[in-house]
């Protein structure tokens, strides 16, 4: 977490938004995933140290649910993780323990390490790598006992409510909510597009964390913020990667009711 985001110009195409958009840590990936999740993606369907969720069942792909009952379900699919100096997000996405992150909290070093929702700790490796998505998987050395993974796809429209959750500033397992700003927006001096942006409160070590819908789907992952200022500040537009992206599908790829997800 000791680096955060680079410049960027969210806005070339758009015209809303001034300023730059960085991504929250230093230093990704095609998901090699099972048939299910290709399911999910067509389908519609004060120390900083806050107490991680315990395990529970994964929502049902039509339950729309408080932001509570996300944050509990979801909650312990989400991962701390330390890569070098850098503090940043996972989630796990299959079965197996794989998890999802952004590929630039990972990024130059070796020295992965993972903290689970019970506690359980555990070095992973690099699995794969996508730098011009800005995603990566991870492969755990150790499992919890309980394995959650978190349900993935979900279409995305302008304005539906989200929810993302994280390890901002190391605030671990920090929730905020907010809804969809804007579909197939860039960042970086547009190296990243066809993002989500949300104005969810996210901040360094928030990268590579899941955006989440109503329903408890993971619809993108958290990678970068707008910062006009310059000071690393949240100023209301943050963007993730499409979990369709994510995931190795091309910008035309996703289900009706978002061009990119």
């Amino acid at each position: 977490m000791e680096r955060v985001p680079q410049e960027a110009d969210a806005a070339e195409a758009q015209g809303a938004v001034a300023g730059r958009a960085r991504r929250f840590v230093v230093a990704g990936g095609v998901l090699v995933v099972v048939a299910v999740l290709a399911y999910w993606l067509g389908s519609g369907g004060g120390n900083g140290e806050a107490a991680a969720p315990r395990p529970s069942p994964t929502p049902t792909p039509s339950a729309t649910l408080t932001t509570a009952d996300v944050f509990r379900r979801v909650g312990p699919s989400v991962v701390v993780i330390q890569a070098g100096k850098s503090l940043g997000t996972g989630v796990i996405a299959v079965e197996d323990g794989t998890i999802l992150t952004a590929y630039h909290v990972v990024k130059g070093t070796k020295d992965v390490n993972l903290t689970f929702a019970d506690g359980t700790k555990s070095k992973a490796v690099v699995v794969s790598s996508n730098p011009k998505r800005d995603v990566a998987t991870l492969k755990p050395a150790e499992l919890p006992e309980i394995v959650v993974p978190a349900t993935l796809g979900g279409a995305v429209a302008v304005g539906a409510p989200v929810v993302a959750i994280g390890n901002p500033l190391g605030l671990t397992y920090s929730v905020s909510t907010g809804v969809v700003s804007g579909l197939n927006r860039s960042a970086e001096k547009g190296d990243l597009s066809g993002l989500i942006q949300f104005d969810a409160s996210v901040n360094p070590g928030s990268s590579g964390g899941p955006l989440l819908d109503a329903r408890g789907l993971v619809i993108g992952i958290v990678v970068s913020i707008a910062d006009p200022g310059g000071d690393e500040a949240f100023a209301g537009i943050a963007f993730a990667v499409p979990i369709g992206l994510a995931l190795g599908g091309t910008e035309g790829d996703g289900p009706p009711g978002g061009p990119h997800i």
